[in-house]
């Protein structure tokens, strides 16, 4: 394992953190958006977009921890933004007839944005943010006083 090793795991978590929280506040902005792509000739509402993680390391848990056992280098690790994707969850239908998106019922098409959701997402993202800052500042506090015992 190198010397360096935990400070990059730590900031790959810090850069996916910080794309998950810039991904849910795109969403929550776009909560009311009802003409955001045009589909077909027709206009369609924000569609929630989700930001999935995956393992820098490849293989299972087992064999990246043998790897590592196994290595003087150690394998590669952190986390990674495998894909951003779209919610196929439906649109949510709300009767207003004097909407100017309203259909020929009176309904209009709203994003599939769940407001309670995003700030679920968000404080999750902040939570793991605020933790990988952490051990951020831990590891190099252990690097400091490495090199004061060196004196």
């Amino acid at each position: 394992m190198g010397l360096f090793h935990g400070l990059n795991i730590s900031a790959s978590a810090l850069t996916a953190n910080r794309l998950r929280m810039d991904v849910v506040s795109s969403n929550i902005a776009n909560a009311q958006s009802t003409r955001a792509q045009l589909v077909n000739g027709q206009w369609q509402p924000y569609r929630r977009k989700l930001v999935e993680l995956g393992s820098l390391a490849q293989g299972s848990f087992q064999r990246v921890f043998n790897r590592q056992l196994a290595s003087a280098k150690g394998a590669t690790g952190g986390v990674a933004v495998t894909a951003i994707r779209e919610d196929s969850t439906p649109f949510k239908l709300v009767y207003d007839p004097d909407h100017p998106d309203a259909n020929q019922d009176g309904y209009v098409q709203l994003p599939n944005v769940d407001i309670v959701k995003e700030m679920v997402d968000l404080m999750t993202a902040s939570r793991a943010y605020e933790a990988n800052v952490t051990t951020f500042n831990a590891a190099k506090q252990m690097y400091m006083k490495a090199m004061e015992i060196g004196k």
